[in-house]
């Protein structure tokens, strides 16, 4: 069995149940099923698409780019997803990366992906074009009983966000994606219900697998946004039903600043899940004001992602949190040398379970330091408190060491995002011939004449001095990748061109 199964089983139990609701239309079970196995006939016999090989995507979030996922999964193949925000020699070079065999285009990339196949010899498929639709009409399905795929084989490469460094390919099997619906299940209390709406871009796993994948496992209804829209999400809060969704803080930031936050609020949501980055309190009390809880997760492209997460009887009393180990995880804490920490004590965190990936794409070395001994070593500090619950303090190459003591960020963000006058902040460090490394802020404001003086005096008696901004630098944005991480080597840069004009104070 392979996941497609999933979407021919709940067409079984109900064929017209709605699946997919996209841009006013929907799709129910049944057709969403018979179009894998058109989508499969047509990958297998007018592209030879077998196990193995791989079918790339670029574009806007499309019902058709579950449908391709699952129909590779039917055949063993893999999908790879490209950030479309990306330019033109960014996607090329994914392409030569993970050597497809097809690349799928929605309309507004036809021009960009011609190009892209042409200059990698492979041919493009315009989900928008009637020779392709056609096409599936003319080709023998396959059913899933004539599938070659199974839950062993890989489904997805999933490019990490490349907050530093260049991007790595995730490789995820297909035990990965059950693995992680069965845990999404459990975090959301998904049932057959509910609505999910996913407003996240698909290239990037959270938008993918938080929701997407897991909602379609339990046979709800997923309502599928092309891009985020803070005037469609409450349309969609308003009038479609929705009863769980998962938005980055940006999105729900974006939210809260439009007069509609305060006319509707967040509709009949019974639950919102959140992640990708630190959550400020405020922004989880603003939701939890509104009546629905704020579900925080912790994971990354290698679990799927989720590896830790509340759930809503627990969002309120551990705000902040990063939740308890995911229902099919585990966790540790470890010290430098693969110590088990006690709890209150912050090491690194690692990850262990069934929905990890299994590798990085054509890249032993990355793979073997990352992976091992069935453990994910992510690279992020945090801890454990006395009943389990994740407290992610930073990540592990941010921490930085002025005079010999150690500073975390991600602390000195928290406290400074409780004045009033600062919207947005990110700290990072800087090389300093006195201490070896300072502490540098990046502010966003609510408007001008916010002062270095007022902002020190904030942080006076909340926080130790040497835990300071020794700099600061008053932004109108901070840098961010798509899916809202801020991206802290582009603020190092900032920080140590002594030419910035950034509006650097003190």
């Amino acid at each position: 069995m392979d996941i497609s199964a999933w979407i021919d089983r709940h067409a079984g139990f109900g064929p017209d149940r709605p699946a997919i609701r996209f841009c006013g239309e929907e799709q129910t079970y049944s057709a969403l099923a018979e179009r894998v196995a058109s989508v499969a006939g047509a990958l297998r016999q007018v592209y030879d698409i077998g196990r193995g090989d791989r079918v790339a995507w670029l574009g806007v979030n499309h019902p058709d780019l579950l449908t391709v996922l699952f129909a590779c999964a039917r055949l063993g193949a893999m999908l790879v997803p490209m950030n479309w925000r990306l330019e033109e020699p960014e996607c090329a070079a994914l392409v030569e990366d993970c050597t497809p065999q097809a690349l799928f285009v929605t309309g507004g990339f036809a021009d960009k992906g011609k190009r892209l196949g042409a200059k990698a010899g492979i041919p493009v498929i315009n989900i928008a074009d009637k020779d392709w639709n056609a096409r599936l009409c003319e080709v023998a399905p396959v059913p899933a009983d004539q599938g070659a795929g199974s839950l062993a084989d890989p489904v997805l490469i999933s490019y990490t966000s490349g907050t530093t460094g260049a991007p790595k390919g995730v490789v995820l099997d297909q035990q990965a994606i059950f693995t992680n619906a069965v845990n999404s299940a459990h975090m959301h209390g998904l049932t057959g219900t509910d609505v999910a709406l996913i407003t996240l871009p698909f290239f990037h796993v959270g938008g993918l697998n938080i929701l997407a994948t897991p909602i379609l496992h339990a046979g709800g209804l997923l309502v599928l946004h092309p891009v985020f829209d803070v005037e469609a999400t409450f349309g969609a809060l308003s009038h479609d039903g929705i009863t769980v969704a998962v938005l980055v803080p940006t999105q729900i930031a974006a939210l809260r600043q439009n007069p509609r936050w305060k006319e509707t609020g967040l509709g009949g949501l019974r639950v919102l899940a959140t992640g990708s980055s630190m959550v400020p309190r405020g922004l989880i009390r603003a939701v939890h004001d509104c009546g629905v809880p704020l579900i925080q997760v912790y994971g990354s492209t290698e679990t799927a992602p989720l590896a830790a997460y509340l759930t809503a009887d627990q969002a309120r009393a551990n705000e902040g949190s990063a939740g308890m180990a995911a229902l099919h995880c585990e966790l540790r804490i470890v010290d430098g040398h693969g110590n088990d920490l006690a709890p209150g004590e912050t090491g690194e965190i690692l990850v262990r379970g069934q929905n990890l990936a299994r590798e990085y794409w054509q890249n032993p070395e990355a793979t073997g330091r990352a992976f091992r001994d069935g453990w994910f070593y992510t690279g992020d500090l945090g801890h454990l408190d006395e009943k389990g619950f994740l407290w992610v303090d930073d990540r592990k190459k941010d921490m930085i060491i002025s005079g010999g003591e150690n500073v975390f960020p991600a602390e000195v963000e928290a406290v400074l995002l409780e004045c009033d006058a600062i919207r947005e902040c990110a700290v990072v460090g800087a090389r300093d011939e006195t201490w070896g490394e300072t502490v540098v802020a990046f502010l966003v404001c609510e408007g001008a004449g916010t002062s270095k003086e007022e902002v020190a005096a904030h942080l006076s008696g909340r926080l130790a001095r040497f835990k300071h901004p020794r700099r600061m630098y008053f932004v109108d944005a901070l840098p961010r990748n798509a899916m809202g991480k801020v991206i802290k080597d582009t603020l190092r840069m900032w920080a140590r061109n002594e030419t910035t004009g950034l509006g650097e104070t003190g």
